[in-house]
């Protein structure tokens, strides 16, 4: 039985025929310019959109943190941001769930470029296997998203923006660390005036350390990843194509601490289009394909067959964006999923296909010191009908340095094929759906310092919840018998000077399952994080705190709190030649993020970087 995780898949072979014209949410964006989006965000609204008038709460995390981290992964990054939790189930390439302001795992939509990468089978997107090194920035933003997502987007959205080259531009990089970990990565790109290019690829090789507490047993992973981006103009068209693939191996240890390994692949492909039918219209149109799958191979028992998950799903996206005034942008378009699913597990599956059709609408006016955005999406799934969410955004500046946002909106996650046709499966589910509330107060104090406060609470109807219906063979089904509450206080606080960074966050948050009155598991109640980076000419030294609390985890246990400290350091050799050293655990914290599975000790990863114009 598969008991580690979902992976988008299929060799790109299969996808080089496939064909597309735009590019989803904020990915077409980002193709249109090869210059860096800066102060700008697009995950948020569709558009690329100055982060100051985004009403929404969101987080970019920027292509300097990315490279300062030397992080294995995006989730070792994401945990050291307010409301944000990570569940792990051991080291690198081990089962890794996002938690956004208290949500399920599954409640959150993660893109590559914009293009969704949940999988259709169970389980939120693979993040353990998404490789900083080819991610120029990543996008978070929190709260009910549908209207602009689909399914899933209860808690938030996380878009993961690959790297783009504006001119001729080349490195390559090299690093080795704790537990045999081994690194090469190389990135880069050729432009001009017909169009540009850029590519990128990374390898990492880990031998690992025990997932379990109760084994000494060293299981590892490897991956590589390339990404790829071109583009040019055909005439009045911008065309591009871009594409992702992951792929690697995992070895785990299963329930029964018995050694066993996956072989994984993660693919994405979309060529999009984008024209001007007038200078107030912008049309784009996106085809995207991406598959996912991941093998469980057996040897531990003789003569069963290899386990077997995988998700293929294609997807067409016309968006229309109008600048009806000079502060008024309407965005409209479609969403079309056709998605297919087949698991096979000790000889016994499904093989499911599932359509999903989607028409949103945006409108957001600027005025004065009124600022509002109105969004409504209908969906049509096959096998749950319509489905109908809302956002509503309300912003009112207190001249230019505060502003006052209130905000609600709705959400749904559509029980995927697991849910329905594999262990336990009930075909009558209900989507689970949402209903959240947001006030926040955001503040500048001069141009260095800027404040942010939110209170938020978000309603969640009919969660899925396995249920034993035979206490001696433990057999069950998957019903809609849960609700859920959780309420949260969020406070952020950055600077921006010359020579220090800081940022410190802090999240006070009640999840709570309102049918038994109990802690949603693997969330914390409050945590804090501080950044602090501070440069001494060629040398820049950091440090990345997080304060995390008791969480409860499966079984009623209660996981103790933990405090987190990771430091960097940067010797910018000369202007091409880079070397730098993270040191993750630095006070030997011993804590879990899963009951029974353990984390690094203390561990130390040294690089160089070289790069040429």
């Amino acid at each position: 039985m598969l008991t580690q995780q979902r992976v988008v898949a299929a060799p790109f072979r299969r996808l080089a025929a496939f064909s597309c014209f735009s590019i989803v949410a904020a990915g077409v964006q980002a193709a249109e310019s090869p210059e860096p989006l800066g102060a700008s965000i697009v995950t948020a609204t569709r558009t690329v959109t100055e982060i100051d008038e985004v009403l929404a709460p969101v987080i970019v995390i920027t292509r300097e943190e990315l490279e300062r981290s030397l992080a294995p992964d995006i989730a070792s990054l994401l945990r050291f941001h307010a409301g944000i939790d990570i569940g792990r189930n051991g080291g690198p390439g081990q089962l890794s769930s996002v938690f956004i302001r208290g949500t399920d795992s599954n409640h959150t939509t993660v893109l590559v470029d914009g293009v969704r990468i949940n999988p259709g089978t169970i389980g939120g997107a693979q993040i353990q296997n998404l490789v900083p090194e080819s991610i120029e920035r990543i996008e978070i933003v929190k709260g009910p998203r549908s209207t602009l997502y689909g399914t899933d987007a209860i808690g938030g959205v996380i878009n993961v923006i690959t790297r783009n080259y504006a001119g001729t531009e080349m490195n390559a990089s090299v690093g080795y660390g704790s537990f045999d970990t081994r690194q090469a990565t190389f990135a880069g790109g050729i432009g001009g005036a017909a169009g540009d290019v850029a590519i990128s690829g990374s390898w990492l090789e880990s031998e690992g350390f025990p997932p379990r507490a109760s084994s000494d047993t060293d299981r590892g992973y490897d991956n590589s990843s390339v990404t790829l981006k071109a583009r040019t103009h055909l005439g009045p068209v911008e065309v591009g194509v871009r594409g992702w693939t992951s792929s690697g191996n995992t070895q785990y240890l299963d329930f029964s601490v018995l050694p066993v390994e996956q072989d994984y692949e993660n693919n994405a492909l979309a060529l999009e289009a984008a024209v001007r039918p007038t200078e107030r219209w912008l049309s784009r149109f996106t085809v995207s394909r991406i598959e996912d799958e991941i093998e469980q191979l057996q040897p531990p028992f003789e003569g069963a067959p290899n386990d077997l998950v995988r998700t293929r799903r294609n997807a067409f996206d016309w968006q229309n964006d109008l600048q009806l005034g000079e502060s008024n942008i309407l965005t409209a378009g479609f969403l079309l999923t056709r998605e297919d699913t087949e698991e096979m597990s000790f000889g016994a599956g499904y093989d499911e296909s599932t359509d999903v059709d989607m028409v949103f609408l945006q409108d957001r006016l600027d005025a004065g010191r009124h600022n509002l955005l109105l969004a409504f999406a209908a969906l049509d799934h096959e096998t749950f009908g319509r489905e109908n969410t809302w956002n509503v955004d309300y912003g009112l500046d207190f001249g230019p340095a505060t502003r006052l946002v209130a905000s609600a909106g709705t959400a749904f996650r559509a029980p995927d094929s697991t849910d329905r046709f594999g262990f336990g499966g009930n075909p009558d589910l209900d989507p689970e759906r949402s209903r959240n509330y947001e006030l926040a107060l955001r503040h500048l104090i001069g141009e260095r310092h800027q404040l942010g406060l939110s209170v938020f609470r978000n309603d969640i109807d009919d969660l899925i919840q396995f249920v034993v219906t035979d206490p001696q063979t433990f057999e069950g089904q998957n019903f809609n018998v849960e609700e859920a509450r959780i309420e949260g206080v969020e406070l952020t606080y950055e600077y921006a000077g010359e020579n220090w960074r800081a940022r410190v966050e802090g999240s006070l948050q009640d999840p709570r399952n309102r049918t038994d009155d109990s802690r949603l598991i693997r969330r914390t109640r409050e945590s804090v994080t501080i950044s602090l980076v501070k440069t001494f000419g060629p040398v820049e030294l950091g440090l990345d705190s997080l304060t995390a609390g008791k969480r409860k985890d499966f079984g009623g246990v209660t996981l103790d709190s933990y405090t987190l400290l990771n430091a960097t350091a940067r010797w910018f050799v000369t202007d091409a030649w880079t070397v730098q050293a993270s040191l993750e655990n630095a006070l030997d914290e011993q804590y879990e993020l899963a009951n029974g599975f353990n984390t690094a000790d203390r561990s130390l990863l040294v690089a160089t970087r070289v790069s040429f114009r």
